[in-house]
């Protein structure tokens, strides 16, 4: 695996020629993959704001641990290897231009060997970076046919579920850090050519109901596992992860984690209601529009601003200050998480929130664009 730098972007980028032995090509920055904090990748913050997130920074360091061990025991129905899910990750930093979690994945995919170099292994590769991009950047066109694809290349339907964790969770990470290292003030840097996801269709929100449903097969229950029951019979009361958990439990330690962060961060409020409805109408994920839109208790006429998309929503927001500053934010976090700063945090503030408070409510922002590509990539909407 040859590791080259792509000017203009500033952006970690590797070739996927496979090969069984160990390159000799090293990361720009190899100190990157050793960090004791592999969720916020020992980003230096204050002890008052840590403190403050400890109840949802724990399980989602515990996320990291469990997603990227460092060694993988595969097996016919477990195929995605260390190399596979490192791969997937630095695929995701780099559509979200984080530097700092491109260098962190880089840095740990460097040393480890590729595949062979079989044509089925190849495109097995390319599969598997296409899909990952296109979930993490172009949400909304993902379907039953990419998860087809999928399978096509060998992945089981724990890989499947697996690879949708992934990229869920590292966009999480992503935008996770783009707000913690706004809060320090950490400056922007203009990428040119990095382009910013588009919304979904609007067309997709024409619908005024929605039945969720997937293709894949559920957990069997005569066959599961103790932890895998407890951890079901737990977070199927979860409203967001009633229909998503049966799938989910393939993994009864992450699901359990991820049900942990969404327990701390989800708050009945009209604030997290909010950036969850952009979150969705960004990413095209109509089950969860039109179940949030049921619940919104906020503002009249929002949802259907939201719905009705970009224009619609200025006009809207131009008499409510305080929503306005929420969806500033949350659709530039959104859309491109490496533009986030200051700047989007400071109207926050003005209207209130505490500096903890709005981390808060903007990782909440980011584990809202984590369901939305679970409910796209698992279910049928």
């Amino acid at each position: 695996m040859e590791q080259r730098r792509v000017y203009g972007k500033s952006h970690w980028y590797h070739e996927t020629q496979s090969r069984a032995t160990r390159g000799d090509a090293l990361p720009l920055v190899p100190e990157a993959a050793h960090v004791d904090d592999r969720f916020l990748l020992d980003l230096a913050l204050p002890d008052d704001l840590l403190n403050a997130c400890d109840s949802w920074l724990q399980p989602a360091r515990a996320l990291s641990r469990r997603l990227f061990p460092d060694m993988v025991q595969v097996s016919r129905l477990h195929t995605f290897s260390a190399y596979d899910r490192l791969s997937t990750a630095l695929t995701v930093a780099q559509v979200y231009g984080v530097q700092r979690l491109c260098n962190h994945y880089a840095a740990r995919l460097a040393p480890l060997p590729g595949p062979d170099s079989s044509r089925e292994s190849n495109r097995r590769l390319a599969q598997i970076t296409q899909y990952a991009r296109q979930l993490a950047s172009s949400p909304s066109v993902i379907g039953s046919t990419s998860r087809g694809q999928l399978d096509e290349v060998g992945l089981t339907t724990p890989d499947i579920i697996l690879i949708n964790q992934i990229i869920g969770f590292v966009g999480f990470q992503a935008r996770t850090l783009a707000v913690f290292q706004a809060s320090l003030g950490h400056p922007v840097r203009w990428l040119p050519g990095m382009p910013m996801q588009e919304d979904a269709p609007a067309e997709r929100f024409a619908v005024t109901t929605t039945r969720w449903s997937s293709d894949l097969p559920a957990v069997t229950l005569s066959y599961a596992s103790a932890a895998q029951l407890a951890a079901l019979e737990r977070w199927q009361l979860q409203p967001d992860l009633t229909a998503l958990a049966p799938l989910l439990v393939t993994d009864p330690d992450v699901l359990s984690l991820l049900g942990e962060t969404l327990t701390a961060l989800s708050q009945p409020t009209a604030p997290h209601l909010l950036v969850a409805l952009l979150a969705a109408r960004i990413n095209g994920s109509q089950h969860g529009f039109l179940a949030l839109a049921e619940r919104w208790q906020g503002a009249s006429g929002l949802p259907d601003a939201v719905r009705n998309g970009e224009r619609a929503l200025q006009a809207w927001g131009h008499n409510h200050p305080f929503e306005r500053a929420v969806i500033q934010a949350a659709q530039l976090l959104t859309r491109a998480p490496d533009r986030f700063s200051a700047a989007q945090l400071i109207p926050l503030q003005e209207q209130g929130f505490s500096a903890a408070d709005a981390v808060a409510l903007l990782a909440w922002c980011g584990l809202s664009g984590w369901l939305n590509r679970l409910n796209i990539a698992l279910g049928n909407e």
